[in-house]
């Protein structure tokens, strides 16, 4: 049954919420699973459909996947497949992220190409032509990428284009089996990527400068199961500090680093929130006086995370001002804001810019959820919006946000799910 999320503005939040393990981590981890045969555990697992999805696509592969509280046990030594099916495939981008690991494994791999939240290109070119440098040889047709070594893998220095995340994620865990060394230049440097590195090397695997524009992997041939942590959910811890700001006397978060967030934070002091860090790791947001207006530009980490654009799109929506923000890294990721000018937000656009024209109250209305932060962002305009706010297609913030109606409500929102009409 589809359901839609209802809200009514005007509510003070206040209290501490806990965040969940890093869905951008969590599903890699479990991808890299397939690496050493054996039974590995994950935990710290936030019980999000993307999770879902990734287990059934292991399980198609053959493996045994096992869930319990926040954790994931799978069993990859009867793995007896390398084809991933379409219909799996096609609904998460992330399952791209099967590649590396297959070819490390196998030495071959059947793709389909994936899928996702429509905000970008998001092509594979990178991905591709780092592995074809470490000799992979591919084939495309009919929807599927095809690999294949015959004449086995070897290290390689490459250098990406641009520190993409994934194309770092697939030619790490691709290079940890080939023979030789292999250095990645330009890296991505995201906490997810030296969560994977570390989970690597538990594995039997030696990767070095994780979290560093430089990556240098020697390869192995034997790796074995393990037991692994998820980081904590940088994005939504980021997401409910966000939430601090609008309507926020006291909001506390727990369960992410802070030094993951330097310059989300800095950017919400700027614009007239108090954050405190805690040696515990919390974080702590409240505000008193107006927003004030920041100009934002998305950019690989540790630059701002283009996962929280949207979210700061509607604190600037209300700042008493006019805001920029500049979208570096997906060129469809403005398509929020056509819902948020449903609810009288002020924003034009011009190429990958937002100018923002801050106003005085917003107003509650039907909207839908274009993508996975976008529909969490337009709930937090809804908490202070004036009257009822209803976004539908929520299946989008069910893919990367555990609980997300319940934490806001337990924080003093008025929101619930209900069946759509």
């Amino acid at each position: 049954m589809k359901e839609v999320i209802k809200v009514r503005g005007g509510r003070r939040l206040a209290g501490t919420v806990k965040v969940e393990g890093a869905k951008n981590s969590a599903l890699k981890l479990m991808a890299a699973t397939v690496i050493g045969a054996g039974c590995s555990t994950i935990e710290n697992v936030p019980d999000i459909a993307d999770v879902d999805i990734m287990a059934q696509v292991l399980t198609t592969l053959g493996a045994k996947v096992e869930r319990g509280d926040h954790k994931l046990i799978i069993d990859t030594s009867a793995l007896d497949s390398y084809e991933t099916p379409y219909e799996l495939v096609a609904k998460m981008r992330a399952s791209i992220s099967i590649l590396g690991p297959l070819i490390a494994r196998y030495g071959c791999a059947k793709v389909a190409m994936p899928g996702g939240c429509q905000i970008g290109s998001r092509k594979l070119d990178m991905h591709i032509a780092g592995l074809e440098s470490l000799g992979v040889q591919f084939e495309t047709s009919h929807g599927f990428i095809h690999a294949s070594t015959p004449n086995g893998l070897h290290g390689a220095d490459f250098m990406l284009e641009f520190p993409s995340v994934g194309a770092t994620e697939n030619l790490m865990m691709a290079g940890i089996a080939a023979k030789g060394e292999t250095i990645i230049d330009n890296a991505a440097r995201e906490p997810e990527i030296v969560d994977l590195a570390n989970m690597l090397n538990a594995m039997g695997a030696c990767v070095e400068g994780a979290g560093s524009p430089t990556i240098h992997i020697e390869g192995r041939n034997d790796f074995h199961p393990c037991v692994h942590r998820t980081v904590g959910d940088r994005i939504e811890a980021g997401t409910f500090l966000v939430a601090g700001a609008l309507c926020g006397d006291g909001v506390t978060v727990l369960g992410a680093d802070p030094k993951h967030l330097n310059l989300p934070i800095r950017k919400l002091r700027q614009m007239g929130c108090e954050v405190e860090t805690g040696d515990d790791g919390a974080i702590t947001i409240k505000r008193h006086g107006e927003i004030i207006p920041a100009d934002i530009q998305t950019l690989p980490f540790p630059g701002f995370p283009t996962d929280l654009q949207a979210q700061f799109m509607a604190l600037s929506a209300i700042a008493n001002g006019a805001s920029v923000i500049t979208e570096n890294v997906f060129e469809n990721r403005f398509m929020f804001a056509s819902e948020l000018t449903r609810m009288g937000a002020d924003i034009r656009l011009e190429g990958h810019h937002a100018l923002i024209q801050g106003v005085r109250q917003l107003s509650g209305a039907p909207v839908a959820s274009p993508d996975l932060r976008g529909g969490a962002a337009l709930v937090l305009a809804g908490l202070v919006a004036e009257g009822e706010t209803v976004v539908s297609a929520i299946e989008h913030i069910d893919r990367g946000y555990e609980r997300y109606v319940q934490k806001l409500a337990a924080l003093g929102a008025d929101i619930e799910r209900c069946p759509a009409l």
